[in-house]
């Protein structure tokens, strides 16, 4: 019993240590001192003798203990591996899914195939330097990135620890692509500016009729520089609430009403097409009421846009169960399926110059995705080349009293 006892308190310690270590300083060097610290206890307990030795199975090791040992590292999600003598000797359940439940027994090196990992797998002892890991781009698959972090145990193994940074890489790449696109779409309108300011100060400059032209363009070039900022603004203020669901009742079809009449109002030549069919007796949701009626301008803003010259622009607003249901839809030259998924991403068009021209930031459909995510609700696009675009927001509805009196709808049109 001294045996077990005295190994299975050995690595209790281990683990409350662990535990001080991921409070302290993460995940990776916790890693490294729960596995480092079993691993080490399981090579002293050779050298202790009890009862334990007359048991033939005692005779061959660890093999009482290794299955504890295992069983710690498939609790971890990311792979780890434990090597000596250069060969896989534990291999936990994400590491074996990753390279193969074939890996253990393996030369490390053929279980990780990857250039960059050979020279660290096989570094002297002292040498393996867990603070500056390396990187293996296309382990598992072409699009992964992992990070591989190896460090040695005071009883002589070697700890492969692998965390995935496909993700992390990936919102890097987002992050300075947005960067890059927002500091274009500022520069162009910006040099179009400074270059009839240049003109207006020359010669040009005395003619009223010439004057006049290149005022109204730098106007225009400013007003998009306006709606860039003010859309980025907006982008980074509902990312920052992204995570807070707003608890506000919001009265949809009110809103859209809202929406509506400030369209009308506008003078836009387009704003008789919009029609709005409102169910009636539908239930409020929990909303940011201006981050719905941003959302609501974007996307009636975009079908009067994309849609053709005095085709109706349909809005309509029901009941989808326990969702409120909306729908957007527009007469215009439709989407090819193949931009479908990406009309979300940031700065993306379909045409860019047609985009520009009609005074697109290429972020309203961004915005639109975002106010959605934070309400906890779902966006779909669908198109049809040649006949027309409709977008559909679905938003929870808060729960009411049933009511007797069944659902109708009024159509609304101007």
């Amino acid at each position: 019993m001294g045996f077990g006892i005295r190994t299975l308190w050995a690595i209790v310690v281990v683990v409350v240590a662990a535990a001080v270590v991921f409070l302290t300083a993460g995940p990776a060097p916790a890693i490294i001192a729960l596995v480092g610290g079993i691993a080490a206890a399981l090579v002293a307990s050779e050298g202790v003798p009890n009862e334990a030795e007359e048991d033939p199975a005692a005779e061959e090791g660890h093999t009482g203990l290794f299955p504890l040992l295992e069983e710690a590292l498939d609790a971890i999600v990311e792979p780890v591996l434990l090597i000596e003598g250069g060969r896989v000797i534990l291999a936990n359940r994400s590491a074996r899914g990753l390279l193969g439940k074939h890996i253990v027994g393996e030369d490390a090196r053929i279980a990780i195939r990857h250039p960059a990992a050979a020279e660290r797998l096989l570094a002297k002892e002292g040498v393996t330097d867990p603070d500056h890991p390396i990187s293996l781009v296309g382990l598992g698959s072409l699009e992964q990135r992992w990070e591989m972090r190896v460090a040695d145990t005071t009883s002589g193994q070697r700890i492969v620890h692998l965390i995935d940074q496909t993700a992390h890489d990936a919102a890097e790449r987002m992050r300075v692509d947005f960067v890059a696109n927002a500091s274009h779409e500022l520069r162009t309108p910006l040099a179009s500016i400074l270059g009839f300011i240049e003109t207006l100060g020359d010669e040009a400059g005395e003619d009223a009729e010439i004057r006049a032209r290149f005022l109204k363009v730098m106007f225009d070039e400013a007003r998009r520089m306006q709606r860039l900022v003010e859309d980025l603004i907006s982008l980074s203020r509902i990312e920052a609430d992204k995570y807070r669901q707003p608890a506000q009742p919001v009265d949809m079809a009110e809103l859209v009403d809202h929406v509506w009449e400030e369209f009308l109002d506008s003078g836009s030549p387009r704003a008789d097409d919009i029609g709005c069919e409102l169910a009636e007796d539908l239930p409020p949701i929990a909303g940011d009421r201006a981050q719905l009626s941003q959302m609501l301008h974007n996307l009636i803003g975009n079908a009067m846009k994309y849609g053709k010259a005095e085709t109706p622009v349909r809005v309509r607003l029901d009941r989808d169960g326990p969702m409120l249901r909306l729908s957007v839809a527009d007469r215009g030259e439709g989407i090819a399926a193949s931009h479908l998924p990406r009309l979300t991403e940031r700065f993306y068009r379909v045409d860019s110059g047609r985009s520009r021209s009609i005074g697109g930031t290429g972020l309203g459909l961004a915005i639109v995705k975002h106010i959605v995510e934070r309400h906890r609700g779902k966006l779909e696009i669908a198109s049809e080349v040649g006949v027309g675009t409709t977008v559909t927001v679905r938003l929870p509805a808060l729960k009411t009293p049933e009511k007797n009196a069944s659902e109708s709808s009024v159509t609304k049109s101007q």
